[in-house]
C-alpha cells in the first residue's frame, strides 16, 4: 500500500475517516470568520446574557452550512442534494409531515400527562403570548438546524456510504445524546431518551429524503415544549408568560425537571411516529437508499475501500 492510499480511496476523494476530519475544520474556520463578524458588528448585544443563546445559536448554524457548502464544493463536487438538502428535499408535503410528526410525537404524550394530572399548570408572570411564542421561534429554529447539519447532514451521509444506514442512525444518535449530557438535570433516562430521539429525526431523514423535515420536525418538537406548553426543554427553561406547566408525576414517565422529552411518555410518542413512517403507502427505504436518490457516492456506484 502506498503512503498515499492511507489517505486518498480509489475513487479519488479523501477516506470517510479524513473527510469527517475536513468537515470539522472547515465549520471551526466558518465559526472563526462568524465569531469575528458578529463581535465586530453586535459585539455589546452579543455580551448581554439574555442575548447569547440567540446570537450563538445563528452563529453556529451558519458556520454549519459554511462547513457543508466547502465540502461539497471543493472535496465531493455534488450539490446539496447529496446531503438531502436539495430543491426536492424542500417539497412542502414534507415539511409538514416533519412538522406534524415533531409537534404530536411529544404534544399528545404532554396533554395526556395533563390529563391524567402528572402535569400540572401553575401561573406566571403576565406577558405577551405571541411576543414569546415569535421570541422562541427566531430562537429554537436556527439551533434546531445546527444540530440536524451536525448529526444528520454530512456526518450522517459520510457514515451512511461508508458502513450503511443503521450504523450511521445509531453513532450519530449516541452523539447526539452525549451533546446533552452537559444540559441541566441530565441523568441516564433523559440521556437515553435523547440518544431516542436522535434515531426518531433519522428516520424521519431517512423516510422523507428531506433534512428540511428532519429539521421540522425537530423544531415543532421544542417549540411545542416551549411556546405552547411552556415547559422546559432538555433541562433548559425560557420565560414564558402567564402560565407554566411543571411536573408533580414519576420522574421516569414526566421526565422530572429535564422536562417531557426526558420520559417514557415522550418515548411513546416517538415510537408512534417511526411506526407512522414505517407503516404509510409510501414506505421508507430503510437502510438504503432509494434508486436515483442523490448520496455521496460515485455515479457509478463504486464506494471506497
Amino acid at each position: 500500500m502506498k503512503a498515499r492510499d492511507l489517505f486518498v480511496g480509489a475513487d479519488g476523494r479523501p477516506r470517510w475517516g479524513w473527510r469527517l476530519l475536513l468537515f470539522v475544520l472547515a465549520c471551526l474556520a466558518s465559526m472563526v470568520v462568524l465569531s469575528a463578524i458578529a463581535y465586530a458588528v453586535y459585539g455589546d448585544r452579543m455580551r448581554r446574557t439574555d442575548q447569547q443563546l440567540l446570537f450563538s445559536s445563528w452563529i453556529v448554524m451558519l458556520a454549519l452550512l459554511g462547513g457543508h457548502a466547502l465540502m461539497l464544493r471543493l472535496v465531493e463536487r455534488r450539490g446539496w442534494g447529496a446531503v438531502s438538502m436539495g430543491r426536492d428535499a424542500l417539497r412542502p408535503g414534507a415539511l409538514v409531515v416533519g412538522a406534524l410528526l415533531g409537534a404530536l410525537a411529544i404534544g399528545v404524550p404532554a396533554a395526556l400527562l395533563l390529563v391524567t394530572r402528572w402535569l400540572r399548570v401553575e401561573p406566571a408572570a403576565p406577558g405577551s403570548w405571541g411576543g414569546a411564542a415569535m421570541s422562541l421561534a427566531v430562537t429554537l429554529a436556527p439551533a434546531a438546524l445546527w444540530e440536524e447539519l451536525a448529526f444528520r447532514g454530512y456526518p450522517f451521509q459520510v457514515l451512511r456510504e461508508r458502513f450503511g444506514a443503521v450504523t450511521a442512525l445509531g453513532v450519530t444518535s449516541v452523539l447526539f445524546g452525549l451533546l446533552h449530557a452537559q444540559n441541566p438535570g441530565a441523568a441516564p433516562l433523559p440521556i437515553l431518551i435523547v440518544v431516542a430521539a436522535g434515531f426518531f429525526l433519522g428516520a424521519v431523514l431517512l423516510a422523507t429524503r428531506s433534512l428540511y423535515a428532519a429539521w421540522a420536525a425537530h423544531f415543532a418538537w421544542n417549540w411545542t415544549m416551549s411556546a405552547l406548553f411552556h415547559m422546559a426543554v432538555s433541562g433548559g427553561g425560557f420565560p414564558t408568560p402567564d402560565y407554566r406547566v411543571v411536573e408533580v408525576g414519576p420522574d421516569w414517565l414526566t421526565g422530572g425537571a429535564w422536562g417531557p422529552e426526558g420520559g417514557l411518555a415522550a418515548l411513546l410518542g416517538m415510537s408512534a411516529g417511526v411506526w407512522y413512517l414505517w407503516a404509510r403507502p409510501r414506505r421508507w427505504t430503510r437502510v438504503a437508499a432509494s434508486p436515483g436518490e442523490p448520496t455521496l457516492a460515485r455515479p457509478d456506484g463504486r464506494e471506497e475501500s
